[in-house]
């Protein structure tokens, strides 16, 4: 899988500091993912939905942790040339969970 291309539109919110649109092997694309400031530093948190007993679930996400920093990588790199300010990278506090429940996934689709 590559990136092929990653498209930024910057906002200016406490938290919320981009929403950026990526595009898998010239014919996939994923919208709505976010770069977020935290106490930490920046993590990219993917495109989610609310569900009815609110909490949020992502539609889609990276199930290995290769392709999760490879994407997060691209996303962080393509934000800081775009807002042109360093990045400090930080894993976002829900993804030790995300990656349990993708490598469960993984185990049971094998």
């Amino acid at each position: 899988m590559e990136i092929t291309e990653v498209k930024v539109t910057t906002v200016d919110q406490d938290q919320l500091k981009a929403y950026v649109t990526i595009v898998l092997d010239h014919c996939f694309v994923v919208r709505d993912v976010k770069v977020i400031r935290g106490p930490k530093g920046f993590f990219v948190a993917m495109p989610s939905k609310k569900r009815k007993d609110g909490t949020f679930r992502d539609i889609a996400h990276p199930i290995n942790r290769e392709t999760r920093e490879k994407m997060e990588a691209a996303i962080l790199d393509a934000y800081q040339s775009v807002a042109g300010q360093s990045v400090e990278v930080v894993r976002a506090p829900s993804e030790e969970a995300a990656q349990d429940q993708n490598d469960t996934w993984e185990a049971s689709a094998k």
